[in-house]
């Protein structure tokens, strides 16, 4: 039976190489659409296929530079929208903008909400994301939103190594619940680093809540874009004892601080996944884990109306 909405996937030039991976997966091409800028820095996007009544993803990751990156994708959601496909579903393996998702302080925005209120206003019919800063987030959409985790692509890398008993670190309060979660994926031990801000780019470790002397150590987070959590939690844990320290972290959006700190610091390998393009950096042994199977397969379903539940288990076990 000839499918109704044929699938497509287009792209703009966030992760190019992502979208494509992921295109491959599917079994398609990956569209044809040109974006690019004026030389006063507005986008130019225009689709050179047709796309009417068709099953439309857009895969853009909001990665840095940020404003440029998400300008791209609610003018491609447009243009796809004007062009009459019949469902649009934004694709941002990294949302930006996801840590200003409330009021901490007199007078600021809530951008992460007014990031999803944009998306919809542009004509988005559906996101699909992974490891939100903020899981409420999700809520702050009222259409339907698929929230995925890189956690399956790292246990299968970290199952691989020869890791002598394991503890699972959270580097701050807010990260326990991931921390706990990939403990219990890992049978491994689970500890916590409480720190205190100095400044918005550097912490204090104070203090370990849990033994560490003498084990390998996974500290775990969502984002590392100036390492001064990550590498101060880093020099705690190791004169706790710690025996080799990495870190696992789905969103690496690296900046000239990070990388400096990152050259200097106790951590053996930052592991990590191609949901933003990951640049080398020497000293620093860098893994990168191709997400584009992950995301690919939950596209797959839901153009296929199927569930996407179980990409959430790993071997019987439940990501939560």
């Amino acid at each position: 039976m000839e499918d109704p909405h044929p699938l497509q996937i287009f792209t703009g030039n966030s992760n190019r190489v992502l979208a494509q991976r992921i295109a491959d997966y599917v079994g398609i091409p990956l569209g044809a659409a040109s974006v690019s800028s004026f030389p006063d820095g507005e986008t130019f996007v225009k689709i050179n296929e047709n796309v009417r009544g068709r099953d439309v993803f857009i895969v853009q990751p909001t990665c840095p530079p940020t404003n440029h990156n998400l300008m791209e994708l609610l003018i491609l959601i447009d243009a796809a929208r004007r062009a009459s496909a019949h469902r649009i579903t934004a694709v941002l393996p990294y949302y930006g903008y996801a840590r200003q998702d409330r009021k901490d302080q007199p007078r600021v925005a809530i951008t992460a909400k007014l990031v999803a209120n944009l998306l919809v206003a542009a004509g988005a019919n559906r996101i699909l994301t992974m490891d939100l800063h903020a899981q409420q987030i999700q809520g702050f959409f009222d259409i339907p939103v698929d929230h995925l985790y890189a956690a399956p692509v790292l246990y299968h890398y970290l199952r691989k190594k020869d890791l002598k008993e394991l503890v699972v670190v959270s580097p701050d309060v807010g990260g326990i619940k991931l921390a706990s979660s990939y403990a219990a994926l890992l049978e491994a031990g689970l500890a916590l680093v409480v720190k205190r801000r100095i400044d918005p780019t550097s912490t204090e470790a104070l203090f370990v809540v849990g033994d560490v002397e003498g084990k390998d150590v996974l500290i775990v987070d969502d984002i590392v874009e100036t390492a001064g959590t990550l590498v101060s939690a880093a020099a705690i844990l190791k004169r706790k004892g710690a025996a080799r320290i990495f870190a696992g972290v789905s969103h690496a959006v690296l900046n000239e601080i990070a990388i400096q700190r990152l050259q200097q610091s106790a951590i053996e390998e930052l592991i990590t996944t191609n949901s933003v393009p990951v640049r080398e950096v020497e000293g620093v042994p860098i893994t990168v884990l191709d997400i584009a199977p992950l995301l690919g397969e939950a596209i797959r379903r839901i153009h296929n109306e199927q569930s996407v539940s179980s990409l959430f288990q790993i071997d019987g076990k439940v990501i939560t």
